[in-house]
């Protein structure tokens, strides 16, 4: 079937009263450039939706990068007819005789958008059933749970003739709710901590900390590939690459084994915080999960929460592991997740670490190392390279890491 129009159906951003219209033209904004590639393309915007004109483009092609667009609830591939009863009726019938698969039962929903359209939606709904019905032998109608809803929408200007309903990522338009940072590991969780946070309307920047020569070239590689794929979803993100050889062997020589991951997590966040201030994020975003590891008890991420005082955003904090899992693959980061290159999370992990840890203990710790372990941080942050990823491709080094790029890792 070559479809001509594709009808674009906004998520929660219909909700939003007042704010309504820069929500729905910023997600119009998204679509045009995500579909910038496809010259042809002809956009109408109408009440909380698009009508996207094909003029010839591929509909499939099309659709594969619609539904990854935040904001998108869903999406019809539509036939465009005429006001005109006969030809709004013959339509319908092509539709349903060229669909992939026969249906059995079916139903006609009419919306009359355009009131002084000559026929109600009851009466249209006769009108265009009876014709499907007299040209289709087999087909039955069953206004309950039939197998196919034949819709047409009528409006002022033309009628929309569609049977079949995608579903869109949902959410909110990209950067709709501001910027927040993501604690980027190279493991399962974090990437779709990422995914989740996009999809609620964050523009994320991501920060990976690594302990080279401890952590290979190939750990690097890995955390570049996860962004990328994450890029493809946020159109561009910034990657902060952290060296934290220094503070992560401070902190294990504390002599505190048992409280190693937890003071390393802490001063992930200090640095992360810092990081945002920088770059105007106003949240830190986590791949936790509650019970999942040592630190990610409800005692240990109390504990390690308090490092950082702006909010912590937990996308996956009651999800099981599976669902997780289940999640990566369907976003295209699974594969590249479990590739077996170490990060710096694996180094100096101890044999039993601590699942409930004491703040007051832990801070006194912390208050021993005092001005060092500061000045380690501020290093730290200062050291930091940053990699741009765009549209999941291109990659270009920022002018500090090409001030640098000499003698840095990356």
């Amino acid at each position: 079937m070559n479809y001509e129009l594709v009808l674009v159906r906004f998520g929660e951003i219909v909700i939003k009263g007042r704010n309504r219209n820069r929500f729905e033209t910023m997600l119009l904004t998204q679509i045009r450039m995500a579909l910038k590639s496809f010259d042809k393309l002809e956009f109408v915007r109408s009440y909380a939706r698009v009508y996207i004109h094909l003029n010839g483009e591929s509909y499939e092609r099309v659709a594969e990068r619609l539904k990854d667009i935040f904001g998108i609830m869903s999406f019809s591939p539509v036939i465009g007819s005429g006001l005109d009863l006969g030809e709004i009726r013959d339509n319908s019938l092509q539709l349903i005789r060229h669909l992939s698969v026969s249906p059995q039962t079916f139903k006609v929903s009419v919306n009359r958008g355009w009131k002084q359209y000559p026929h109600n939606s009851i009466e249209m709904n006769h009108l265009v059933g009876s014709h499907v019905l007299r040209n289709t032998p087999g087909l039955k109608v069953d206004v309950r749970r039939p197998e196919i809803e034949l819709k047409v929408d009528i409006q002022k200007d033309m009628a929309y003739i569609y049977c079949e309903v995608v579903k869109g990522a949902g959410g909110f338009p990209l950067g709709m709710n501001g910027k927040a940072m993501l604690l980027l590991s190279g493991g399962i969780d974090s990437p779709v901590a990422g995914w989740m946070a996009m999809r609620k309307g964050l523009k994320i920047e991501a920060v990976h900390f690594h302990s080279y020569p401890f952590t290979s070239e190939q750990a690097k590689d890995k955390v570049v590939t996860l962004a990328q794929r994450l890029a493809y979803y946020g159109g561009k993100i910034k990657l902060h690459l952290v060296p934290f050889t220094e503070v992560q062997t401070k902190l294990a020589k504390s002599g505190h084994d048992s409280l190693i991951i937890t003071l390393m997590r802490r001063s992930m966040l200090r640095i992360a915080e810092r990081l945002a201030e920088q770059n105007d994020a106003l949240a830190i975003v986590t791949g936790d999960s509650l019970g999942q590891v040592a630190s990610q008890t409800l005692g240990s991420m109390n504990v390690i929460g308090r490092a950082c005082s702006l909010p912590l955003l937990r996308p996956l904090v009651m999800m099981d592991k599976q669902d997780i899992i289940e999640h990566a693959a369907q976003i295209d980061t699974f594969e590249t997740s479990i590739l077996p290159f170490e990060d710096c999370c694996t180094l100096f992990v101890p044999k039993s670490p601590a699942i409930n840890p004491n703040l007051n203990i832990v801070e006194k710790v912390e208050a021993m190392m005092g001005s060092e372990l500061e000045r380690l941080i501020d290093e730290a942050v200062q050291g930091t390279e940053v990699v741009i990823l765009k549209n999941g491709a291109d990659t270009e080094a920022s002018a500090q890491a090409q001030e640098r790029k000499e003698d840095a890792w990356f």
